[in-house]
């Protein structure tokens, strides 16, 4: 399926889009390659696969739910501008 410019403006108005008419080729462009994709994926073969309807059935393990520090501390401290031992150092804000 290739797109023509007229369909082009159609899509970008519907989309509530400005689109300038020296923007529409490039625009074209992207919209056939992304179709192009579409027609790609449409080539896979899904026989046999269930469809999935999503996953709420499926049961999330769950973690314990316990207090810590990450355990990366210095790591997260590496990219602090000023600190002081394990903490990040800020201005004082109230006198």
């Amino acid at each position: 399926m290739s797109l023509d410019p007229a369909t082009v403006r159609r899509i970008a108005r519907l989309a509530r889009l400005r689109v300038e008419d020296s923007e529409i080729p490039q625009l074209q462009t992207e919209l056939n390659s992304i179709l192009g994709w579409v027609e790609q994926l449409n080539e896979v073969d899904v026989e046999g696969v269930e469809p999935l309807a999503g996953g709420a059935h499926t049961a999330l393990p769950l973690r314990a739910d316990e207090v810590t520090d990450g355990g990366i501390a210095q790591e997260v401290l590496a990219n602090a501008p000023d600190r002081m031992g394990d903490f990040f150092a800020v201005p004082k804000v109230v006198e």
